[in-house]
């Protein structure tokens, strides 16, 4: 029995749901185990491509049951409005293949109102927020003020529950920002719609963990963003509000007996970073703009334009040590076959001084970074399966990361396409 997780390293965007989408050919389950609709997974696959949100990415594969565990932000509208998108390009999606946790905190329509709302009163301080409504909803949640998945098959306590929550959201909404106020009609209109569509996937998918488990089933958790978004030890207050390591997946999940095999920490080769706070390495100008469009890089969910910067390795470690990575996915290599020189930032430098680790955050406004340059190999590397058949520069390029970062790298992605990659 394998219990994996998937999870990224650096700032997000990673590759994730590509690599969840490979790999998921050897597990049964597949549990994204935090975070919500402003996650950006995006899959490509011989049923098209796809960016998912909040199915987890082993909705393809046929055979494997994909849960949303406890820890998730369950957006019931986006929810069904991603499951229709993904059943029209012929892909099933069933209570047997998706199962939600009935003990899911659910994401109701005033959270992404207030997420906007403020990002508005912040102005140029705004923390960079996608608008889905995340940091409001987990706020409410460990203020106790969400409802449970599960009590949409018990309406009358549901129903009572939901009016009290919206009397004292109502004060927030009317009196902080001067927004109009929620009504009974507006909850009805939501509950009928959104949330009887996604209800017949609620169930106890606790003991549909424990009975896998039970089972020998290969359970594989996925998680969203990365190392540096995380609420305890990203880049605060510029990070998600829920926690992105491996650590979490027990718990998120609703599996707390879990024990975590092995964990597959997804790196791409060069960085990238959606919305706002600092980010040490970050290039800028026509360099910035030819590497972007080279990766394609814009946001899944949003379609910002990323920032792009080299490969990070002060970053890239820290990240491998929070989520106690014990391998590394390198994704997107083919995309640097266009640089003669590839730079990488080896170090930072804090107050004259040049610093190996990541600082506290507060002071990351003041490192620069320093870079080094390796050899590019100027060539399509896209049809390449074995490592050994890397052109010396690239296969270079790789270990000298693997030292630097201290972690196995098995996986090399040279291409977006599910086959697109070297097993190491």
């Amino acid at each position: 029995m394998k219990s994996s997780a998937i999870v990224g390293i650096n700032w997000g965007d990673e590759g994730k749901g590509r690599m969840v989408d490979l790999l998921t050919e050897d597990y049964d389950v597949v549990v994204r185990f935090q975070g919500g609709g402003n996650a950006g997974h995006t899959v490509i696959n011989e049923k098209g491509k796809f960016a998912l949100h909040l199915l987890p990415s082993g909705i393809f594969r046929s055979g494997v049951v994909n849960v949303l565990g406890n820890g998730v932000a369950l957006d019931p509208e986006n929810l069904y409005n991603e499951i229709q998108e993904v059943v029209s390009k012929g892909v099933s999606i069933t209570p047997d293949n998706l199962k939600i946790s009935d003990r899911a905190s659910v994401l109701i329509p005033w959270h992404r109102d207030l997420d906007c709302l403020e990002e508005q009163r912040l102005a140029d301080k705004k923390y960079g927020s996608t608008k889905q409504g995340i940091a409001p909803f987990y706020s409410d949640k460990y203020q106790k003020k969400t409802i449970l998945a599960g009590e949409l098959f018990h309406p009358a306590e549901l129903k009572q529950h939901l009016l009290d929550i919206m009397e004292w959201k109502n004060l927030t909404l009317t009196k902080v920002y001067g927004a109009e106020p929620y009504t009974e009609a507006k909850l009805d209109e939501w509950l009928n719609n959104a949330c009887e569509k996604i209800k017949p996937f609620v169930c106890d998918t606790g003991l549909f963990l424990k009975e896998a488990q039970d089972s020998k089933k290969n359970i594989l958790f996925e998680a969203q963003l990365g190392s540096l978004r995380d609420l305890d030890y990203g880049i605060y207050p510029y990070t998600t509000s829920s926690n992105t390591t491996a650590a979490y997946a027990p718990i998120g999940s609703g599996l707390p007996s879990a024990k975590i095999t092995d964990v597959i920490g997804v790196v791409k080769a060069y960085s990238t970073c959606v919305g706002e706070g600092p980010f040490v390495c970050e290039m800028f100008g026509d360099e910035a703009e030819e590497l972007r469009k080279a990766g394609n890089e814009y946001g899944a969910k949003t379609g910002r334009p990323r920032r792009v910067g080299p490969l990070d390795i002060v970053a890239t470690r820290y990240g491998v040590e929070v989520q106690a990575a014990t391998d590394i996915a390198l994704t997107k290599m083919d995309v640097l076959s266009y640089m003669d020189k590839i730079p990488v930032c080896t170090q930072y430098e804090l107050n004259g001084k040049k610093i190996d680790r990541f600082p506290f955050p507060v002071t990351l406004k003041d490192c620069k970074p320093v870079i080094e340059y390796l050899p590019g190999w100027k060539c399509d590397i896209s049809k390449v399966r074995k490592f050994s058949k890397l052109p010396k520069e690239a296969r270079d390029y790789v270990l000298y990361i693997e030292k630097a970062i201290g972690c196995k790298i098995k996986y090399v992605s040279v291409g977006a396409a599910r086959e697109e990659i070297i097993i190491r």
